[in-house]
C-alpha cells in the first residue's frame, strides 16, 4: 500500500474501532425480549417527584455528580432515577472527561430508594422493570471511560450502598458507614449491587455483608478492600476537596490516555481473555502515534 493510501485507511480503522467500543459501552443489558418496558417504567417513575441529580463538569476533566434530596437522606425518588440516567448519558457524551466523583448533599451519601415510590410500584412487573432500569443505568455508569469514585459521607444504605459498587473506588469519611440493609426489607439487591460486591470483596465477604445486613464502618471497609482510604475530614466541602486531590493522582494527563486506561481495565474485567486482548489492541491503536505518545518519545528517553 502506498503511504498516501495508508492514512485514510488508518483513520477509517480508528473510527470504526471507536464506534465499536462506544457501542459495547452503551449496550443495554435488557430490552423488550426480557419483558423490559423502558418508556413505561420511566412514565411511572416520573410520578414520584422530589430531589435532583446535579452534575458539574470541571475544566480539569473531573465531573461532580451530586445526589440532592437531603430531607430524605438523598433517597432516590422516581424522578431522581430518571435523572440519573440522563446524567449518565451526558457523561457518555463528555469527550474531555477523565474522572467522576459521586457524593450526596447535606453530608450524607444516600439512603436507598424513597419508600413512597417503592410502595406505589410494588407489583412485581413494575418492580422488575425498575430493577432492569437501574441495572442498565448503573452498568453504563460502571463502563464510563472515566475513573470514578464514590465519596461516602454519613450513610450509604440499600440502593445507596449498591451505587457505591458501580464506581471504581470508594473513599469514606470518619463516622460514615456502608450497609446493605436489603435483608431487613425482605429483599436482596436489585440494582446489580450483589454481583458487583462479589467482584470487589469476594463471595465470602459479600455473603457476610448481605446475610448479616452488617454495618461497614471505614475501618472494616478498608480491611475488606471495599474502601481505598479514610479521608481525614468529615466536613462536606473539605472532604470533597480531599476526594478531588485523591482522584487527581490518577486523572493527571491527556484525556485520551486516561480514558484509554479505564477502557482497557473495563475490558479486562468484563470480557473473556481473548476478547479482552483484542479490545486492548484496538484501544492501543487509538493512542499509539497519538500526540501524547509522540511527545513522550521526543521529550523523554525511556531507559535511564
Amino acid at each position: 500500500i502506498f503511504p498516501e493510501m495508508a492514512l485514510p485507511l488508518w483513520k477509517t480503522l480508528l473510527q470504526t474501532t471507536k464506534k465499536r467500543i462506544l457501542q459495547q459501552r452503551r449496550l443495554s443489558l435488557y430490552d423488550g425480549a426480557h419483558g423490559y418496558e423502558e418508556e413505561l417504567i420511566k412514565k411511572k417513575l416520573q410520578q414520584f417527584s422530589g430531589g435532583s441529580i446535579n452534575l458539574s463538569k470541571e475544566d480539569n476533566g473531573i465531573g461532580i455528580l451530586t445526589l440532592n434530596n437531603p430531607k430524605l437522606m438523598n433517597a432516590f425518588t422516581g424522578t431522581m432515577m430518571v435523572e440519573l440516567q440522563e446524567r449518565i448519558t451526558e457523561l457518555e457524551n463528555w469527550k474531555d472527561g477523565k474522572g467522576l466523583i459521586i457524593h450526596g448533599a447535606g453530608n450524607t451519601f444516600c439512603s436507598g430508594s424513597d419508600l413512597n415510590a417503592v410502595k406505589e410500584i410494588s407489583n412485581s412487573q413494575d418492580g422488575m422493570n425498575m430493577c432492569m432500569f437501574m441495572q442498565n443505568t448503573l452498568t453504563r455508569l460502571m463502563r464510563l471511560p472515566l475513573i470514578s469514585v464514590a465519596l461516602v459521607q454519613g450513610k450509604a444504605f440499600g440502593g445507596g450502598a449498591e451505587l457505591t459498587t458501580a464506581c471504581d473506588f470508594r473513599l469514606m469519611t470518619p463516622g460514615s458507614e456502608i450497609r446493605f440493609v436489603h435483608k431487613h426489607m425482605g429483599l436482596v439487591p436489585g440494582w446489580g449491587g450483589a454481583a458487583r460486591l462479589v467482584r470487589i470483596v469476594g463471595s465470602g465477604a459479600a455473603l457476610r455483608l448481605l446475610g448479616g445486613a452488617a454495618r461497614v464502618d471505614p475501618e472494616r471497609a478498608l480491611r475488606l478492600g471495599l474502601s481505598e482510604e479514610t479521608l481525614p475530614s468529615s466536613d462536606e466541602t473539605r472532604a470533597l476537596g480531599e476526594a478531588r486531590a485523591w482522584l487527581s493522582q490518577y486523572t493527571e494527563g491527556p484525556a485520551s490516555v486516561i480514558r484509554a486506561v479505564k477502557k482497557v481495565v473495563t475490558a479486562g474485567r468484563e470480557l473473556p481473555l481473548e476478547a479482552a486482548l483484542r479490545t486492548e489492541k484496538d484501544i492501543f491503536g487509538t493512542v499509539w502515534g497519538g500526540p501524547a505518545n509522540l511527545q513522550a518519545l521526543v521529550g523523554r528517553p525511556k531507559h535511564k
